[in-house]
């Protein structure tokens, strides 16, 4: 059995109830991934961790063993807790969902987690959350081994230009956009603005919601998060949420 695990960075993305008096926990680790914990009694009246802690967006130190599939949490220590509200408490929501349904459990990624963290605190600073979400989509592809191609033309090689417009096919990358491809593509300065980190032109924010969606549906099995469904996220606009 592993060594029970002490004081170790982490955040609740999910909580439900378990049995009667318990809560099955999905939460993001710096040193372990995902990880799933079984927080025993803490519904009952008298626990040595408050529920109300075990809630997302509370920056925690957790102690716990890891038992199999889902360890069991001894105690967790909140560090800190982000206030979030309107389109920024939806994207911070959004990104819990996405962590769960798309990071694999016991995948460690100690720069993913640093990136997490700094995601909320920039939501919390009232920062415009579309940009925030792509990128930190884009890096989780990068972790999970999925890095879509930003830079370079699929087929050729050649470098994207700005100036182009670009079907993306999600197995391959960008293809010059021809009228039989469908759509109406996306300008070459989106993709490289992505690839860069470069905050790309507002008309430009839509047109990349879009590729990441189209790119997480594909590592989903094609299934919908719930989170894309809910107004504002459904309905994108410069600096909305999602």
């Amino acid at each position: 059995m592993p060594a029970p695990v002490s004081l170790e960075p982490g955040y609740v993305l999910h909580a439900r109830p378990w049995r009667e008096t318990s809560l099955l926990l999905e939460c993001l680790t710096a040193e372990h991934g995902r990880i799933g914990l079984i927080a025993r009694g803490v519904r009952g009246a008298h626990t040595p961790t408050a529920r109300a802690d075990l809630q997302p967006l509370r920056r925690l130190r957790l102690s716990y063993s890891r038992q199999g599939e889902l360890g069991r949490l001894h105690t967790a220590e909140l560090m800190a807790l982000h206030a979030l509200g309107g389109e920024a408490l939806l994207a911070a929501l959004y990104v819990n969902e996405l962590l769960v349904r798309l990071l694999p459990r016991e995948d460690a990624h100690a720069h993913l987690f640093a990136q997490y963290q700094t995601l909320l605190e920039q939501l919390s600073g009232a920062r415009a959350s579309a940009w925030l979400l792509r990128r930190f989509e884009r890096d989780l592809l990068e972790a999970m081994g999925y890095a879509p191609l930003l830079d370079r033309e699929a087929e050729s090689g050649a470098p994207v230009q700005a100036g182009l417009r670009y079907a993306y096919a999600p197995e391959r990358g960008p293809l010059r956009w021809q009228p039989h491809l469908g759509g109406s593509g996306l300008r070459g300065s989106a993709l490289l603005a992505l690839a860069h980190d470069q905050v790309p032109e507002a008309q430009d924010l839509p047109d990349l919601r879009r590729l990441l969606r189209e790119l997480i549906s594909l590592h989903l099995g094609g299934r919908a998060l719930a989170s894309w469904s809910l107004a504002p996220l459904a309905r994108p606009r410069p600096h909305a949420a999602d």
